[in-house]
């Protein structure tokens, strides 16, 4: 007898977690909005070698849904991730998308919400002054309450912006990795 769960329902029931999760972390917008624009996920694709630049940097390959750990040309570690449920290139606060480009990573920090959150330096001051809007986005763990859900935590985009992994272990790796080279970038790509 076969146990694993058709496509079908396995659709379904990663569409259900990200209902759940995403009311957790946006309970004012509601679940049904959150899952209607969450679950139409960009295609994972071959990308660039995210490590490929000199330096030491935290690379998020927004194609492939990967966060790397660079360290001279290579990466130390890399993770699946989640990004915001409204897509790429934020500009504005409220629009649900994670930003693009450079940024300076703040010291990573507890979160009620998230176990441990480390600030993105978004906008930029020149982002700023174009009119960019918009706070408190960050690299950070799963929402408190669906920390069991691991991997199922990256399957869909769910978050407002920010760049999310799978688990509690992984936060805290990608944060000992942070505090351990001090005042790095994250190049979102």
């Amino acid at each position: 007898m076969n146990t694993r769960p058709s496509p079908p329902l396995a659709v379904a029931a990663l569409t259900l977690l990200a209902a759940a999760v995403a009311t957790v972390a946006h309970p004012a917008r509601g679940a049904a909005t959150v899952v209607a624009t969450s679950v139409a996920r960009p295609a994972r694709g071959a990308s660039v070698a995210p490590c490929a630049r000199a330096g030491t940097f935290v690379a998020v390959d927004t194609r492939a849904r990967r966060l790397a750990l660079c360290a001279g040309g290579a990466a130390d570690e890399t993770f699946a991730v989640a990004l915001g449920v409204g897509g790429l290139g934020k500009t504005r606060a409220g629009d649900n998308r994670t930003p693009l480009g450079p940024y300076g990573l703040g010291a990573p920090r507890a979160s009620h919400l998230f176990g441990t959150f480390i600030p993105v330096g978004y906008p930029t001051v020149a982002q700023a002054r174009l009119g960019f809007t918009g706070s408190a986005i960050g690299i950070h763990g799963p929402a408190r309450g669906f920390e069991w859900a691991g991997r199922a935590n990256t399957a869909v985009d769910w978050t407002a912006g920010c760049i999310a992994v799978g688990s509690d272990a992984e936060i805290g790796r990608i944060a000992a990795w942070v505090r351990r080279h001090g005042s790095v970038q994250v190049r979102i790509d």
